[in-house]
């Protein structure tokens, strides 16, 4: 049997930890590290050896894994004092699963490259927590062509679907076409559930009525449903999608693309954290939409 790779995690968080659980569970050797001694704890809980500090994490590892919500927490936590950077060679890689700026990204890879001579993979992801620890989610991936190669047995394992987009960078501007298509997406399932209610049809109905038609999609069948039924308990934060959709606001305006669709839906993410929902689920865009 092919042994398992051993992980160092940096950043068990709303979609470390899930991951982590289920690398645990697959048999993975798990290192893992936070700045928050509470997910450090969880993630010893289920299996993992804790970790000092994000140096201490890579110690041991073949891969290192990064999930953080920032570009300045990425950029801490690998070149950083005591960072991923500090203790990091060849043949470890590591592999970033946050959502960055393309040309930090770019930057970041070839930093860390002249640093250490391992080699940055972008990896960004979409699907959610209940992906993430299901082994199921999205991965848009950026990268020399052997790294790639190297981790696709890891990739197998917690990507329902992985895809090589290119260099470097490529996984990261593969991930801001992805925020655009689910940022303007959430505001017509918000728009859709007011105007059901609106016209006196029963709204819980509407995704299994659609499935299947033209109008299908993930978000219908996972994220209008709880707009439905009011969840907001976060499985994504407002501030985390905002700050994407800053991100391809800002992507899009440096290659001087028309994007009126992810502007409007960066205006309503902008109206709901000034009005304190921040800590909300991405689907409480509804909130913008309700009469009282």
């Amino acid at each position: 049997m092919t042994r398992k790779a051993k992980i160092g995690y940096v950043g068990v968080g709303l979609m470390g930890l899930p991951m982590a659980k289920r690398l645990l569970s697959l048999g993975y050797p798990v290192r893992a590290y936070d700045i928050a001694p509470d997910r450090v704890a969880a993630a010893r809980e289920a299996g993992a050896a804790a970790a000092s500090s994000a140096a201490d994490a890579v110690r041991g590892a073949d891969l290192v894994l990064i999930n953080l919500p920032t570009p300045d927490a990425v950029e801490a936590a690998v070149f950083g004092e005591d960072g991923v950077a500090s203790a990091l060679q060849p043949p470890q890689l590591l592999i970033d699963f946050s959502t960055n700026k393309v040309y930090q990204t770019k930057a970041f890879a070839q930093r860390l490259r002249e640093k250490t001579g391992s080699g940055w993979i972008d990896a960004p992801v979409s699907g959610g927590p209940p992906a993430s620890g299901s082994g199921t989610l999205t991965v848009m991936a950026g990268g020399e062509d052997a790294d790639i190669e190297r981790t696709r047995p890891f990739f197998a394992d917690v990507a329902g679907r992985f895809t090589h987009m290119g260099p470097s960078g490529a996984g990261m501007a593969t991930k801001m076409l992805n925020q655009l298509i689910v940022g303007a997406g959430h505001a017509v399932m918000a728009e859709a559930v007011v105007l059901a209610e609106a016209a006196g049809i029963d709204p819980a109905r509407l995704p299994e009525c659609l499935a299947g038609g033209l109008a299908d999609s993930a978000l219908l069948q996972k994220l209008y449903p709880r707009m439905v039924r009011r969840d907001f308990a976060p499985q994504g934060y407002v501030r985390q999608l905002l700050k994407d959709l800053e991100m391809a606001n800002e992507f899009a305006g440096a290659l001087k693309a028309p994007t009126p669709m992810m502007s409007e839906a960066l205006t309503l993410y902008r109206m709901l954290a000034h009005l304190g929902h921040t800590e909300l689920d991405t689907a409480a865009i509804l909130k913008l939409y309700e009469k009282t």
